[in-house]
């Protein structure tokens, strides 16, 4: 069996790692290619009442059972299929239901503190960082959480100046040091994602 390469895309919030990973699966469309949220493994806040849970930092490592992620990665890595938790971001619960996933030739990790674990780092082969301004990635963000999750304005606000920003800073900018491609301005950077797409076409050895 020839073990598949692991790509991990991280960056900021709203950063544009959705439309890279969009374009590296569209440029290996030939090739088998799975993609792993780490939003899919926040834990589940369901023993909490409703009002607690919108007090806690989602934006710390801890907020992700980052563990059961790279045990995931670690079976799909050697063959083995997984099923992967669906996470509700309006009640912070998981669902009942989970996604089964076979193991792929190309595996690609994508979210914001991927590269803040050792454990799940060292399963990466390619590591990218997507680098987008900050005002860019809070509007961004704004119009995602009002119109894809229920969020009102002021929770957003709230969130992203006491969470989002100071973990960001915290722990999301300095993973940076760890990636082996940056890509500016993500998925909108043509030639970038297409280096990246060569890179990998000749990791994996062959056309697609």
């Amino acid at each position: 069996m020839i073990k598949p390469l692991v790509v991990g895309v991280a960056g900021g919030t709203c950063s544009g790692k959705t439309t890279v990973v969009r374009k590296i699966v569209e440029g290996l469309r030939s090739c088998e290619v799975i993609v792993i949220q780490h939003d899919s493994y926040y834990r589940d806040r369901s023993h909490l009442p409703p009002e607690e849970r919108t007090h806690i930092n989602y934006d710390h490592p801890d907020a992700l059972d980052t563990d059961l992620c790279v045990n995931h990665l670690e079976q799909l890595i050697a063959g083995i299929p997984v099923r992967i938790p669906v996470y509700d971001f309006t009640t912070h619960t998981r669902l009942p239901e989970t996604i089964f996933v076979e193991p792929a030739s190309v595996i690609i990790v994508e979210g914001i503190l991927i590269f803040v674990d050792p454990k799940l780092r060292r399963l990466m082969d390619i590591k990218v960082f997507v680098d987008t301004d900050a005002d860019t990635r809070f509007v961004r963000r704004l119009q995602r959480d009002i119109t894809e999750r229920g969020r009102t304005l002021e929770s957003v606000i709230r969130q992203y100046m006491s969470t989002v920003k100071p973990m960001h800073l915290e722990f999301v900018e300095p993973s940076k040091r760890y990636a082996d491609i940056i890509i500016p301005e993500g998925g909108y950077n043509e030639v970038a994602v297409d280096m990246l797409l060569t890179k990998i076409r000749s990791v994996i050895g062959r056309e697609v």
